[in-house]
């Protein structure tokens, strides 16, 4: 089922993604040309699922840029800039402003706050954040604020021993959340319906919506074949070049309707 009218922005995968910022993981040694070929084969997956793909360049001084997530959040009424909790990655926002400018009205968060795209989950009218070491109270204090006029409410959680909010928990439907229980706790989700990652793959959690269907990392069998069997669609798309830098599959767009 094609979704005429979602835009899906991205960004290259720089040339020097292996200096790339780790909160959790070992550096280890990543293949940049495989991963700007898997980086490549997620958008043609994008696409597929009736995206249009708008990619912005990166480069050799933009090591986390392709996580384009992380840089700003876009609602229908407007788009919010962030401010990432990694200094380095700050100065990826310009070029994201500049590529939302005619979509959206742009509004911004302010030094001290800092917050991370991927610590925040919008599920309807609710916006989860999570409190990490990106993302503190400060900035969450001023999404609310942000956000309010239009209705949003913020709902904050603390994230125990992953790097983001979203790589413990997404949401696969309106209703349906998938989580690692191990990362969040149930209680603080009240109010959807809770599906858990197969205990072997911890860092399952994380899948991208578009429209009806999901695109969602082929490295968690057990979970997807969960998710299928909640009636669910699902595109598997290889990104375990990119999963050395911390990353997933929500990180590498910002998906919106045109």
């Amino acid at each position: 089922m094609n979704t005429p009218g979602l835009i899906a922005l991205t960004r290259d995968v720089s040339p020097a993604l292996d200096r790339c910022e780790l909160t959790h993981l070992q550096r280890v040694p990543i293949d940049v040309a495989k991963a700007a070929a898997q980086h490549r084969e997620y958008e043609r997956a994008l696409e597929a699922l009736g995206c249009r793909v708008l990619r912005l360049a990166s480069g050799p001084d933009l090591p986390d840029s392709v996580f384009i997530e992380d840089t700003a959040l876009v609602f229908d009424e407007v788009a919010v800039l962030t401010r990432p909790g990694a200094e380095s990655r700050r100065v990826e926002t310009a070029a994201v402003a500049e590529a939302l400018r005619p979509h959206r009205r742009l509004l911004q968060l302010d030094a001290p706050g800092t917050l991370d795209g991927g610590d925040v989950l919008v599920v309807g009218r609710t916006v989860f954040v999570g409190l990490s070491l990106r993302t503190d109270a400060t900035g969450a204090d001023q999404l609310q604020a942000l956000l309010a006029p239009f209705g949003y409410r913020v709902r904050c959680l603390v994230v125990r021993d992953c790097l983001h909010l979203k790589s413990a928990v997404t949401a696969v439907r309106d209703d349906l959340l998938l989580y690692n229980p191990d990362w969040v706790e149930a209680r603080l989700l009240e109010g959807f319906g809770l599906l858990e990652v197969d205990p072997s793959e911890g860092s399952g959690a994380n899948a991208v919506r578009v429209g009806g269907q999901l695109l969602y990392g082929a490295a968690f069998p057990k979970t997807r074949a969960r998710l299928e069997a909640c009636g669910l669609t699902v595109t598997p798309v290889d990104v375990s070049e990119l999963a050395k830098a911390e990353g997933a599959v929500t990180c590498c767009s910002l998906i919106f309707r045109a």
